[in-house]
């Protein structure tokens, strides 16, 4: 299919809340292969459709080790139903804001339901880096990043750097 460019911040459209999707039609699985290439292409473990300028309720995942044979995750319009008292600190970084990591305190277990690309109601439980990463491209879909929730001393300075990257490179957020 194809690799969309990632969207970098400070674009606007990283701060939009994304729009459910009604019907799963050919658009949306080639918005998914599409976002599937970039992610690998990136390369990355997920994405969310707001990061490649599509506000829509969609994610990729891919959390496969080294020398697995990949497996792609597509959740369509998905939705956190429960989280755990129990939290984890990890490092996050993120294909919008590259080359910085930074540990995030989330929730350790979460369960999400989402539509699959078959038209399937799915519900799991994620512990572990897959409970990480369905909040993170979750937090896309609502315009959160999550620089969010570090200290605001880092947030400025991490939107600063970004800011200036962009003035000196006259790349134009949207």
């Amino acid at each position: 299919m194809a690799v969309r460019p990632v969207l970098v911040l400070p674009d606007q459209r990283l701060r939009a809340v994304a729009d459910p999707i009604e019907k799963i039609d050919a658009e949306i699985k080639t918005l998914a292969k599409d976002m599937l290439d970039t992610m690998y292409d990136a390369p990355g473990i997920g994405l969310a459709a707001p990061q490649v300028g599509v506000l829509k309720r969609i994610v990729v995942m891919d959390l496969a080790a080294e020398g697995e044979p990949p497996q792609p995750l597509v959740l369509i319009n998905p939705e956190i139903t429960r989280i755990s008292d129990d939290t984890v600190i990890t490092e996050e970084g993120c294909l919008s804001i590259p080359e910085l990591y930074y540990d995030v305190e989330r929730p350790a277990a979460v369960t999400v339901e989402y539509t699959d690309l078959d038209g399937k109601h799915v519900t799991e439980e994620a512990e572990g880096r897959f409970a990480i990463v369905i909040q993170h491209e979750l937090d896309h879909l609502d315009g959160v990043l999550y620089i969010d929730y570090l200290s605001r001393l880092k947030r400025d300075r991490v939107l600063k750097k970004f800011q200036k990257a962009e003035r000196f490179s006259g790349r134009k957020a949207g």
